[in-house]
């Protein structure tokens, strides 16, 4: 089971309380891991990446194992501790300012 955890307003839209655990087939990627969320968790679809191209939205990072993930390639295979569940994969929301 691989770990999960979403920012405030994307666990309220899914009505979940902290992190979500997901079975991801095959080898588990960043697109891995979005398309089991966006399969378990449908009203998520379109929030985390845009529906069209699948790109990561602007506003939102992918961080594993203390590491920034988000301009990796979608197809990049993540850390054995997080196919493992020891580590989440943490999409967490940015912030913009001056």
């Amino acid at each position: 089971m691989v770990r999960v955890t979403l920012p405030y307003h994307l666990r309220t839209l899914a009505r979940v309380g902290g992190e979500v655990q997901l079975e991801v087939a095959g080898s588990v990627t960043p697109r891995a891991i979005l398309e089991a969320l966006e399969t378990a968790y449908p009203m998520l679809k379109g929030t985390i990446r845009e529906h069209v191209t699948l790109q990561r939205r602007p506003f939102l990072r992918f961080f594993a194992c203390g590491e920034d993930l988000s301009l990796e390639s979608p197809e990049t295979p993540l850390p054995e501790s997080v196919a493992l569940g020891n580590e989440p994969f943490m999409i967490i929301g940015a912030i913009s300012g001056g």
